[in-house]
């Protein structure tokens, strides 16, 4: 077996509540409402709508898992899938420098709903997926060497559905073997005019992953060197890297390091609005026909993700526009605070946004890029018909982790997708209940208690 499939096996088997600490313990419980709350404001989204219709009449089999929202028990792979479309639905949900670790969650709320878990054996299966999502995604630079970030999801969902159903470590080897030889993305989902796949990729790779959990605890064995052998991951795409150290072993939790959105779009436009509403501070709606330019100064990695394909410059999707930097940026100058219905379609192909989009340019600055990765910072720059100049800048905006969203903020955030759907008091209720999970001696109530 080879190094890193023995590492991450042996924390996934090892890890318990009782390492977590109170302040890691209530952090994840944080996460976890977020999580919801994203996927309570996604509940009708047709990725989900699509899954229902294949699972229609499935049986539960043997591993099952319950839908969000709704009482309905199917295979704990499809259940999974479909709780973590809705919860990925509209980029609104937690991120790390790589990709999304809440993507890995639907299972783990599918199984929390169709048999008796405490709350403190949950939160350690959902934060053994966190671990191990952000040591892969930053070790490994894949996204940098254009696979996508369903990798590190698959492998890191499997290890905690691992870890949820008490699997030894040989029993877990062998799911993560299996994930990582058959789970290998491209990135080119995340390029160009996106679609609907961008939000659902992580949802099918999370899939995979918990479908190979349930085949090791069956007594499938898999490979035990899908990293380190011949033509494994190393060989074919990364060559060699180490992890750090896990929590278990000495290592620190790095759950503190993850970004909670407080817009719902791509992380790198997070300040991207901040600036947009300040500048509409100080221009007016009949000054905006009397900008002349408009430079937005960012890190390379936020110029190419938002800033660097002529699709960004004309949005067709909803994907694409919350994946634009020109949009997001005219957008608030022009409306101010940015909400799901921002990205409407109808909205999106708006020709009237067409001339601002058209006076904006990206540039990649040495010296914001020196700041990273602690600092994560745009600066704009605004030129008007007269001469006269606008320059903003936004750092760390709220939700990085230099500057944390509270709990009221994150409950804030839940409110607005959830009181449309449960109403103000259920709202309440949910958030009081899941902010205290870790004392629930059954989680199935918890998941009961959102549906409608």
């Amino acid at each position: 077996m080879d190094q890193l499939t023995e590492q991450i096996a042996t924390f996934a088997t090892e890890l318990a509540f009782d390492h977590l600490g109170d302040d890691i313990a209530h952090l994840g419980g944080q996460h976890l409402i977020d999580a919801l709350g994203c996927a309570l404001g996604a509940y009708d989204c047709e990725p989900a709508a699509i899954g229902r219709r294949l699972a229609a009449g499935q049986t539960p089999g043997m591993f099952a898992g319950r839908t969000l929202f709704q009482d309905a028990t199917l295979p704990v792979e499809i259940a999974g899938f479909i709780n973590a479309c809705m919860i990925r639905n509209y980029d609104f949900n937690d991120r790390y420098p790589g990709g999304h670790p809440s993507d890995g969650l639907g299972s783990h709320l599918a199984m929390a709903g169709a048999m008796p878990l405490d709350g403190k054996k949950f939160l350690a299966s959902v934060l053994v997926t966190y671990e191990i999502f952000i040591r892969l995604s930053e070790y490994s630079n894949m996204r940098h060497l254009g696979w996508d970030q369903g990798f590190a999801v698959g492998i890191s969902a499997a290890a905690g559905i691992c870890n949820l159903l008490g699997l030894s470590f040989e029993q877990t080897a062998n799911a993560i073997g299996m994930t990582a030889t058959s789970t290998v993305p491209l990135r080119v989902t995340r390029s160009g005019e996106l679609t609907p796949w961008k939000n659902v990729a992580t949802a099918f790779a999370a899939r995979n992953g918990v479908f190979a959990a349930t085949l090791a605890a069956e007594g499938m064995i898999g490979p035990g060197n899908a990293f380190e052998g011949r033509c494994g991951l190393f060989d074919n795409v990364t060559g060699e890297f180490e992890i750090s150290k896990f929590p278990t072993k000495g290592g620190e939790f790095d759950l503190p390091k993850v970004l909670v959105k407080y817009w719902p779009l791509e992380t790198n436009g997070q300040p991207v609005v901040w600036a947009g509403m300040e500048l509409k501070e100080k221009i007016s709606a009949p000054d905006i026909d009397k900008i002349e330019s408009i430079e937005v100064l960012c890190d390379a990695f936020c110029k190419h993700e938002i800033g660097s394909e002529p699709e960004k410059w004309d949005p067709q999707t909803r994907e694409t526009a919350d994946h634009s930097l020109p949009y997001i940026l005219a957008k608030s100058m022009i409306e101010g605070p940015l909400t799901i219905a921002s990205f409407d379609e109808a909205q999106v192909r708006d020709p009237a946004l067409r001339p601002l989009l058209n006076k904006i340019t990206v540039t990649a600055d040495p010296e914001i890029e020196a700041l990273l990765p602690d600092t994560m910072m745009v600066r704009v720059l605004v030129k008007m018909a007269d001469g006269t100049t606008h320059e903003v800048e936004c750092a760390n905006p709220p939700g990085h982790p230099a500057n944390p969203m509270t709990a009221e903020d994150i409950a804030t955030k839940f409110r607005a997708q959830g009181e449309p759907v449960l109403g103000a008091e259920r709202c309440g209720e949910v958030i009081e209940a899941w902010t205290n999970v870790a004392e629930v001696k059954d989680m199935q109530p918890l998941i009961h208690m959102m549906d409608f």
